[in-house]
């Protein structure tokens, strides 16, 4: 572990996140190395280790910030309405989820090799934020959803979480992709992620 004051290391880790998120603006995660996220910063690859140990590491780190972002909308939701409708539930769900493109699309990744690839303190840092989304979207339920007892949110969320987890490349579709799909005649209907998550979430509320 670095020396310095827990600050000064929260600093640091925050400076080799925010550079490994830009970079994955225009990069793909096998592009990403370590090496590209020092050439960043004002840290060298082997300080980096200090921080995290590997490049998972880091986008797990990014993935729980936005998580912790998501949860934050979600709770102002509750507090900003004594009332909601079904429907008007099912809509700002879906326009929270439209606002962190960056959430669903590290969602998309591959969780598997990410998890098995941070340590268990770092996993578990993690963990608390997904499961504070859980408690945020299960206490808006409560909320304004009266009719609806402990089994059927439970219902709602075991259903809703898994359709997030893919919704990111079904509604982010590159010129290649389009093109291929033309190609081999496959129908397909491009939706944006608010329609598609409000589409999903209204008929689970149903």
């Amino acid at each position: 572990m670095p020396k310095g004051s827990p600050e000064l290391t929260n600093a640091r880790r925050e400076e080799i996140i925010s550079a490994c998120k830009t970079l994955y603006k225009d990069l793909s995660f096998k592009d990403i190395t370590i090496m590209k996220i020092a050439e960043s910063t004002t840290f060298s690859r082997a300080s980096i280790y200090n921080y995290f140990e590997t490049k998972e590491e880091i986008f797990l780190a990014i993935l729980q910030k936005e998580y912790e972002l998501w949860v934050a909308d979600l709770q102002n939701l509750a507090e900003r309405f004594d009332s909601m409708t079904k429907d008007g539930l099912a809509r700002a769900l879906a326009e929270s989820l439209e606002k962190r493109r960056l959430l669903l699309k590290l969602m998309s990744m591959n969780h598997y090799d990410m998890e098995e690839n941070s340590r268990e303190e770092r996993l578990r840092e993690f963990k608390v934020a997904y499961g504070n989304s859980l408690k945020a979207v299960d206490n808006l339920l409560r909320k304004f959803c009266g009719d609806m007892d402990a089994a059927a949110r439970q219902a709602f969320i075991y259903s809703f979480f898994p359709f997030i987890y893919g919704i990111y490349p079904y509604t982010v579709v590159t010129e290649k992709q389009k093109k291929a799909m033309e190609q081999a005649s496959v129908g397909y209907t491009y939706y944006s992620i608010g329609e598609l998550a409000y589409t999903c979430a209204v008929k689970l509320l149903q």
